[in-house]
């Protein structure tokens, strides 16, 4: 009988055991959110329970419906039989993200197409998903620590019109296993596809050896190489206990030859060699020679608007094409979701400093990633610096215009507000008042949080144009004299009914009412101006 008794325990604390282990796959914390219609892409995926790992791919069953930009998408598909399903089949589907998964209750996916089960042989396939291109690399980013849900998307948006390769995204609400999971965006990856960076499988020897390649300023952890140079102070001081890292990114590491591992490494040395020599100025021999000045300056200035805390020392990601297209190296964005000011650590909440010379903070709080030593150097260059000056003016007078990106936060505030999705996400997630890692503000409401991002938006803004020497213009001084009155307003009818030349070079100053176009109604708008100081 004792023996029974011992054995029925054994059995009853093996099934707690077992029941306390059981797959749950990070629920949220409300697992009863309902969701009958929503303006967003609405994506099914099926595990059937099984735990989704983070190193190893799992077969998923993955359905997307979207019934185009504008129209609504339901959940009853049995109501809404005739629905557009923008993709239906298999995925292989892990966990992925560093710190967006282990400080994070809502965890983000990866996700590649395939042809049938992985448990059959399936292989990926390219396929095209809410209208981004086909590519058979895709993620589901988690806003969770972001509460706006929309600084990875925002910084998309602004660096589209000149980064030569920016990630394309989609709000979308999604379903693991019949569950509610809130809101979530569907996002391209940095990758070598035609519709991305399109870089062709590198060769053997001359030219196809030379691209085309991904590296990626990154952790120790991952696969890669080392920079024979250490990071620097702010005064230039070298930090000989901490390195720089390169990860293999494109190709895959476990694809790659031992030539083309030698190529990209010596590749990378030659361009820190040229940085770091003394002569790194020089227009012929020094730094020019191996990296697209116009693209380290698009990067810098988008890493300093966001303020990111991981914007040159981690997610930093360098292509490189082929000789005969392009030998320098380029830049591409990745990684802000904890940007614009959600940061707490290292000041990097603070809209007055440079992030490139944070070197210090990041020292002194014990990060083993800190700023590469370039952004010192470059910054150092009166010619890098006086390129820095015109390309932010540049920016500053179309996608970079403030009303221009408040417009940006409105819109995608309104894609999450309109329908519910935000209030169905929080309900998934509560998270208003509660400090969640990293926050630095603490925001009681939705309203709330994009309020306070939009003013720390001005904020950094006013203090990077003074810092870059940039004055916008007033708007409606047509004539560019300092003063709008009467003669802007003459000087605009002129330009509207005969095309006469405007004299200032900012169209802030004549398009009065900020539609992109020069018409009678800036007129109107001008007049109340001058009459009234109405500003629109």
């Amino acid at each position: 009988m004792k023996r029974v008794v011992i054995l029925c325990a054994m059995v009853l604390i093996l099934s707690i055991t077992s029941f306390a282990q059981s797959p749950t796959n990070y629920r949220p914390n409300n697992t009863k959110v309902k969701l009958d219609s929503t303006n967003l892409p609405i994506v099914w995926i099926e595990v059937d329970g099984v735990m989704i790992e983070r190193n190893n791919r799992i077969t998923a069953r993955m359905k997307i419906i979207h019934n185009g930009d504008g129209m609504l998408n339901y959940a009853d598909t049995v109501a809404h039989p005739d629905q557009n399903i923008d993709y239906e089949g298999y995925v292989g589907l892990r966990y992925r993200g560093n710190t967006s998964y282990s400080r994070s209750d809502k965890k983000p996916y990866s996700f590649r197409p395939l042809d049938k089960p992985l448990e059959e042989g399936g292989e990926k396939k390219k396929v095209d998903i809410l209208g981004m291109g086909k590519d058979n690399n895709w993620a589901l980013l988690a806003p969770y620590s972001d509460k706006s849900m929309m600084r990875d998307l925002l910084a998309f948006e602004i660096s589209k019109p000149w980064m030569e390769y920016t990630p394309e995204g989609r709000y979308c609400e999604l379903f693991l296993d019949g569950i509610y999971y809130g809101v979530y965006i569907l996002s391209e990856v940095v990758s070598k596809g035609k519709t991305r960076l399109n870089l062709p499988d590198p060769g053997e020897t001359d030219d196809e050896l030379t691209g085309g390649y991904l590296v990626e300023v990154d952790r120790f952890s991952e696969v890669g190489f080392g920079s024979k140079y250490h990071p620097v102070s702010s005064t230039g001081v070298k930090y000989k206990n901490r390195s720089i890292r390169f990860s293999y990114q494109i190709p895959d590491y476990e694809d790659m030859t031992e030539g083309q591992i030698a190529y990209i490494k010596a590749a990378v040395n030659r361009m820190e060699d040229a940085l770091a020599s003394a002569n790194y100025c020089d227009p012929e021999t020094g730094y020019r020679k191996y990296l697209d000045v116009m693209s380290f300056i698009d990067y810098q200035i988008v890493m300093e608007l966001g303020h990111s805390v991981d914007g040159y020392r981690l997610s930093c990601k360098l292509f490189k094409r082929r000789d005969s297209v392009d030998s320098r190296f380029k830049l591409a964005l990745w990684d802000m979701n904890i940007a614009f000011g959600n940061n707490s650590t290292c000041e990097c909440w603070r809209t007055d400093t440079w992030l490139y010379q944070n070197n210090e903070i990041f020292y002194d709080a014990g990060a083993s990633q800190l700023v590469p030593f370039w952004w010192y150097q470059l910054n150092n260059d009166p010619e890098y610096t006086a390129a820095l000056k015109d390309r932010w003016a540049q920016y500053r007078k179309s996608n970079l215009r403030e009303d221009r990106i408040m417009a940006t936060v409105d819109s995608l505030a309104n894609e999450v507000t309109s329908f519910g999705a935000e209030e169905r996400n929080s309900k998934a997630w509560p998270r208003w008042g509660v400090w969640v890692w990293p926050n630095y503000y603490v925001a009681e409401s939705y309203a709330d949080e994009i309020a306070w991002l939009k003013n720390w938006l001005h904020d950094r803004i006013a203090w990077m144009d003074e810092q870059l020497g940039y004055t916008s213009a007033l708007r409606g001084d047509v004539n560019g004299d300092g003063i709008v009155d009467v003669s802007d307003v003459i000087a605009l009818i002129d330009y509207v009914l005969q095309g006469d030349s405007i004299t200032t070079v900012d169209p802030y100053a004549y398009d009065c009412n900020q539609d992109d176009d020069i018409d009678i109604s800036d007129v109107i708008v001008l007049i109340d101006i001058v009459l009234y100081g109405i500003q629109p």
